[in-house]
């Protein structure tokens, strides 16, 4: 079977509990009523969830908060316990977990055991890495913990490409990462997990998206991803900004730039999802970069006590009244493709 197919067969057969089908009803129900009614209603809890093992980061990517170290929030470890609040309080109703927010995943030194948690919960797990230490041991230890799906940060073919945006990353270690997860993969006999490489389009490296997929089939990773690019301050315009507008999130203008997305108020992500920091907040979707709307916090409450909350409705409210008057929702890719293949 084709390996897409057979990572498709799997999140189907992890999310098709009668729980969480019936979960999964109860949420589309009621976010097509809200949308009609111009009221929050909420029926089910989330069909999905990312917590975040860690803000702490190796690299310093330009358009990222960790990255840059400009977080307001602290930095710290997402620990077994917060965790394992989540799994418990979620798990029956939620079949995706993606153990990623911002940060390097790996610094956590128990995140491959948390993986190991949710999967014993039979729920589909999903993260995203820069790759740099993806050595022999945590290969192995990722392979064993029944992670489905890896995503692996490459976002160009040389040094010098991948080292603009990427910046104190090496490349070579990328490949070496990707070759030891798969030849790891293959002597322990697993099919798991699917290896997506991301290729995020920018000026730079735009003239590489045919080398990119000759590499992919080099490597024989299981899928590419060509991604659109989040900027920060397009407004002013950015040199980041590729000039194929069929790879951008933006139209270019003269020397500025008009976001693509018409910012709808109504927004999928707020009936189906949330985002859980390291140290618990409870927060709307992951463009809340710096977790500025705090929805609760899971060691304080109860998941389901924050998800019918008021200040949840409160700003599920908001965005069915005018999701432009939120501004973590400016440059939100919710209603825009953002991934090409």
């Amino acid at each position: 079977m084709n390996r897409n197919l057979k990572d498709i067969s799997n999140l189907l057969r992890k999310s098709a509990t009668p729980g969480r089908v019936s979960n999964a009803i109860k949420v589309l129900s009621s976010y097509y009523v809200s949308k009609l009614l111009r009221k929050p209603i909420q029926w089910g809890k989330p069909i999905a969830f990312s917590i975040e093992p860690t803000t702490s980061c190796n690299l310093r990517c330009p358009q990222c908060p960790s990255g840059l170290r400009s977080f307001s929030r602290p930095t710290g470890m997402l620990s077994p316990e917060t965790f394992k609040k989540a799994i418990e309080g979620l798990h029956k109703s939620t079949g995706y977990v993606t153990l990623y927010f911002q940060g390097e995943p790996y610094l956590n030194k128990d995140f491959t055991a948390m993986v190991k948690t949710a999967s014993d919960h039979n729920m589909y797990t999903a993260t995203s890495t820069n790759a740099h230490y993806l050595n022999a041991e945590n290969a192995e230890a990722t392979v064993k913990s029944g992670l489905d799906r890896l995503i692996i940060s490459i976002d160009g073919t040389t040094q010098e490409t991948y080292g603009k945006y990427r910046i104190g990353g090496q490349l070579e270690k990328v490949l070496e990462g990707t070759k030891t997860l798969i030849e790891t993969r293959k002597k322990l006999g697993a099919s798991k997990p699917h290896i997506i490489w991301q290729f995020i389009v920018f000026s730079h490296n735009e003239g590489q998206l045919q080398d990119i997929k000759s590499l992919a089939k080099t490597y024989q990773v299981d899928e590419l991803a060509i991604k659109s690019a989040q900027i920060y301050d397009y407004e002013n315009g950015s040199d980041l900004i590729p000039e194929n507008e069929a790879y951008s999130r933006y139209t270019r203008k003269d020397q500025q730039a008009e976001f693509k997305n018409a910012l709808h108020d109504h927004c999928w992500r707020l009936w189906h999802s949330c985002v859980i920091t390291w140290d618990g907040k409870v927060v709307p979707c992951c463009f809340d970069k710096d977790a500025t709307y705090r929805l609760g916090n899971l060691n304080d409450n109860k998941f389901d006590d924050i998800w019918q909350g008021e200040a949840y409705q409160r700003f599920r409210a908001q965005i069915l009244k005018g999701r432009k008057h939120i501004d973590i929702c400016k440059n939100c890719s919710e209603g825009t493709s953002v991934w090409k293949n």
